[in-house]
């Protein structure tokens, strides 16, 4: 029996440390999945979780909502490890799913982590529509200014011709993000 550990940061910028360091405690080898919404429709490292999972085993996460967070995905999640013969375990949320009243539980707390992960996106929501009516910009910074778009139409068109990949290193982007700006004229 060997019980493999799962962690889920929603974004790169957030730090598994805590995770880890339970996780370490009780589980023979822990698996990190960085950057990757927990209902993303592609999961690599929770996948490989799953293949590396045989029957005796154990699927251990620090608390329910860094594995699942809607209740379809968390029962349907829950039934295939069960039919594999594999143990389900929260270190946070001590129940046992083999039991009606741990599968109970499990419901409840997938339906709590559905519940916050919809207010949570909610209140962003209506943060970002207070922002924009007080002037706020909202959305990521433009990486080109609108100097520099027209720098680099006027180079394009004027010999020797440069190409697009010379001219994105020489304003440290992309050559992607170079033709999207010129081709729709965006900048600061």
């Amino acid at each position: 029996m060997k019980k493999l550990g799962y962690i889920r940061t929603s974004t790169d910028k957030q730090l598994a440390d805590r995770q880890i360091d339970q996780l370490h405690k009780v589980c023979d080898q822990v698996f990190i999945e960085d950057g990757v919404s927990a209902v993303g429709k592609k999961r690599p490292v929770y996948e490989t979780v799953m293949t590396a999972l045989s029957e005796g085993d154990v699927f251990v996460v620090v608390a329910l909502d860094r594995a699942y967070r809607s209740v379809i995905d968390a029962l349907t999640e829950l039934d295939k490890i069960h039919q594999r013969g594999i143990a389900f375990c929260s270190l946070s949320q001590n129940f046992d799913t083999r039991t009606p009243e741990g599968k109970l539980l499990y419901t409840v707390s997938a339906a709590l982590a559905e519940w916050e992960r919809a207010i949570l996106g909610q209140r962003t929501r209506e943060g970002m529509a207070a922002a924009k009516l007080r002037g706020s910009k909202i959305g990521r910074p433009k990486k080109l200014l609108s100097k520099d778009i027209a720098w680099a139409q006027a180079s394009l068109n004027h010999a020797p011709y440069p190409t697009i990949t010379d001219l994105s290193a020489q304003l440290k982007v992309s050559p992607s993000t170079l033709r999207r700006a010129l081709k729709t004229g965006a900048g600061q």
